[in-house]
């Protein structure tokens, strides 16, 4: 699981019960799943993918996502397995450079990222010349 909790780090300072909870990690999400996942433990590239793609757009009902077929939008990651990097909190595109990960080496390294066809980040940088699109699932009814 990944989570995203968004608020300046002195709100989640204190005891557990006040504190805000969750963490800034979902950036980290399809690195770790590499590095842990993938080089650690063998879990097959197909794998990755269906947890962080697939099975989200199925078990949501989001049209158009999580395959690479026709009638699919076509979103794409493409990462180089033989290199790695150490997060630094530079590299954090979210507002606020906290991360448990900060310090962590990683192998594989996020090269190129497409969104319906659109190359929205490489080599590090967000390149995006669009905005994105609020992406509505389907109704869901439950047996």
């Amino acid at each position: 699981a990944s989570d995203h909790s968004p608020t300046d780090p002195a709100l989640k300072a204190g005891d557990f019960m006040s504190a805000w909870g969750g963490i800034a990690g979902v950036q980290s999400t399809l690195a770790v799943l590499l590095d842990r996942s993938h080089e650690q433990r063998g879990l097959p590239f197909e794998r990755i993918s269906a947890l962080l793609a697939e099975t989200p757009a199925r078990r949501f009902g989001i049209p158009r996502k999580g395959v690479l077929s026709p009638a699919h939008d076509g979103d794409l990651v493409l990462i180089d397995p033989a290199e790695s990097y150490t997060l630094t909190a530079s590299q954090l595109l979210q507002r606020h450079k906290t991360s448990p990960y900060l310090g962590e080496t990683f192998d594989g390294v996020i090269s190129r990222t497409i969104r319906r066809g659109e190359t929205i980040f490489r080599d590090g940088a967000i390149t995006a010349q669009t905005r994105g699109r609020l992406v509505k699932p389907l109704k869901i009814t439950h047996a």
